[in-house]
């Protein structure tokens, strides 16, 4: 049986997620600050979940949480990072970015450290972090969380970089969605996939060991035309 970790599992990707794995037989430890929610999933196979109530902008904690999951499982295979934070912030309020700063940057490079580096000591691991397809280009309504997401697209790069000339068997994988039905979705958008069909797409690159994958599959259209369209035309659409 193969352990994972999956930090953010209560609800959205990691939660759907979580499921998968523990379907393909893996023992799965999942975090987040909602102990009810968490417990809800653990009750549906107790023996394959493992339930860490942690809070990632707590940094100290990150370690500990690292410590603990070694004691209690000695290997891990399979490191998911899946929290993630961003609203509109029309007027550039500090108390808005905050937040999105503390767990798509600050806590996002913790984890994503501490696991290359459990990894390269084990000697195998599979990083993935879930960033977006907002990563490619900047935004006016919600400049943070498309900057926090070009940093973490530009973070796994470098790690994945590191991972191909470590002689450890270390894999890293960014996960780019576009729209998914989840909290983190607003207002009316298009080419919008439901939590389970983003899952499974993610879970099959996972297993694919990609480099970097669009969820849903034809959101690599838009990233071709973000990446060439010049901001003199893209300032109207975004």
């Amino acid at each position: 049986m193969k352990n994972a970790l999956i930090i953010g599992a209560t609800s959205g990707i990691g939660k759907e997620l979580a499921k998968l794995l523990v379907a393909d037989n893996y023992k799965v430890v999942i975090t987040g600050r909602r102990e009810k929610l968490l417990q809800e999933i653990k009750d549906s196979n107790s023996n394959q979940y493992i339930v860490k109530v942690h809070d990632v902008t707590n940094l100290d904690s990150c370690e500990a949480l690292f410590n603990d999951v070694k004691n209690e499982l000695k290997t891990i295979d399979l490191i998911v990072y899946s929290s993630g934070v961003g609203n509109p912030n029309y007027k550039l309020e500090w108390e808005k970015e905050l937040p999105t700063l503390q767990t798509n940057i600050i806590a996002a490079t913790k984890i994503y450290g501490l696991a290359y580096n459990f990894f390269r000591k084990q000697g195998f691991g599979h990083l993935v972090g879930i960033s977006s397809i907002a990563s490619i280009r900047g935004n006016r309504h919600v400049p943070a969380y498309f900057a926090s997401k070009a940093f973490q697209a530009n973070y796994l790069e470098s790690l994945w970089l590191k991972g191909k000339r470590s002689k450890a068997k270390i894999v890293v994988t960014d996960i780019q969605p576009g729209f998914v039905d989840t909290s983190m979705a607003i207002g009316n958008t298009f080419w919008m996939s439901t939590k389970e069909k983003a899952s499974k797409q993610i879970y099959s690159a996972i297993k694919k060991k990609k480099k970097k994958a669009y969820i849903t599959k034809r959101w690599r259209l838009i990233a071709v035309v973000l990446k060439i369209v010049p901001a003199s035309l893209l300032y109207k659409f975004l």
